[in-house]
């Protein structure tokens, strides 16, 4: 059968010029930016896709012992192709004043050569890398900031207290899936867009305008292995979901778990869902598993301008108040009531229980 690739669709530099026009203010650094990043992960999707044919697959062998990086996972050789990707594409341009990124500890400083800009950035270069080796869709996640103005007047070195802005301020968020086709999600603040990218051209084509998560759901995403540890609201919500129809939510639910979570983000994007990676007593020194201000946040800011609800099962995480470059946090998102609901259940008091043998099943009436 012919391939016929639609050619009326618009460029992501199309759709970026018109959003410029609709705010005439704006300056051309910010849409600079983003085509640098877009750029960035266009390479990424390149070597993802090459995979062991360039020798891409397994540990980062630094010196022959591996490589830890400031999070104590083991560096795959795409987390530390990625990091340095992101890095050459966007320091050079003049519109950085410094970034962040999971892979170090920390804050990059733009180098003397280069004109120093005023937004910030932070990224997970390649989110889900513990998938590389068995071929499951992986992805990279973005956050952009407007510098403090003291760094953007000075052009000072950054510090890590500068990028600890609450969601809310974030410029821009987005993510890149690099699965059967690489796509590009990208919100600016006014809805979330779609973008596909086109291997001939090289080109990320519009394809799915205003993408919207649906507010109700029959399908949730857990790491069930880790039920022992959840606290009682998650422990309850999941419960209900598993009752199905002859339960309290009187449906039944599907259950979810790719283990990266940009492919958890896009498919809650596609066709709604609720996704947990909570707060829990596995490790009572790290208050989540995953990262506010390159992971939470970012995904966090698409699901709200998509429709949706990001949260930290107890609070909106747009309001968090960073206060690490590698703070980590529960985090919850999704289809808006499904979330309102853990929310909710976090709230409520927890369900009382008797313990007394009068009501047990063996009582003292009994034998």
């Amino acid at each position: 059968m012919p391939l016929t690739i639609r050619s009326n669709r618009s460029t992501l530099t199309q759709f970026l010029i018109e959003e410029r026009r609709r705010h005439p203010s704006a300056s051309g650094d910010f849409n600079a930016l983003i085509l640098d990043v877009a750029l960035a992960c266009k390479g990424i999707a390149k070597a993802v896709a090459y995979g062991e044919l360039a020798g891409m697959t397994g540990n980062y062998a630094a010196d022959a012992g591996g490589s830890v990086n400031v999070q104590g996972e083991t560096q795959k050789k795409l987390d530390v192709l990625s990091n340095d990707v992101f890095m050459q594409r966007t320091e050079w341009a003049g519109n950085l004043a410094g970034m962040a990124s999971e892979e170090m500890e920390a804050p990059y400083q733009i180098p003397a050569q280069y004109q120093r800009g005023k937004y910030l950035i932070v990224f997970d270069p390649l989110d889900g890398s513990s998938n590389i080796d068995v071929n499951v869709s992986v992805g990279s996640i973005f956050s952009i900031l407007l510098a403090p103005q003291d760094v953007i007047d000075s052009g000072r070195d950054v510090t890590d207290a500068d990028f600890f802005q609450p969601g809310a301020k974030q410029m821009a968020a987005g993510y890149a899936l690099y699965g059967p086709t690489t796509q590009l999600v990208l919100t600016v603040g006014e809805g979330v867009n779609g973008f596909t990218l086109d291997p001939n051209l090289g080109e990320f084509m519009l394809t799915h305008p205003k993408m919207t998560v649906p507010a109700d759901t029959q399908e949730f995403a857990i790491n069930a292995s880790n039920a022992r540890f959840w606290e009682a609201p998650v422990k309850r919500y999941v419960d209900e979901c598993l009752a199905g129809k002859t339960g309290p939510r009187g449906k039944d639910f599907n259950m979810r778990w790719i283990a990266s979570m940009v492919a958890e983000a896009h498919r809650i994007l596609m066709r709604g869902g609720v996704f947990l990676y909570p707060r829990d007593s596995k490790d009572p020194s790290k208050p989540g598993r995953l990262r506010l201000l390159y992971e939470a946040n970012p995904v966090g800011m698409i699901m709200e301008q998509a429709g949706g609800r990001a949260s930290t099962g107890e609070l909106p995480m747009m309001s968090v108040q960073p206060t690490g470059l590698h703070q980590r946090i529960g985090f919850v998102f999704g289809s808006k009531n499904e979330v309102e609901r853990i929310e909710r259940y976090h709230a409520e008091p927890a369900p009382t229980t008797f313990e007394n043998p009068l009501f047990a099943e063996r009582s003292l009436f009994r034998d």
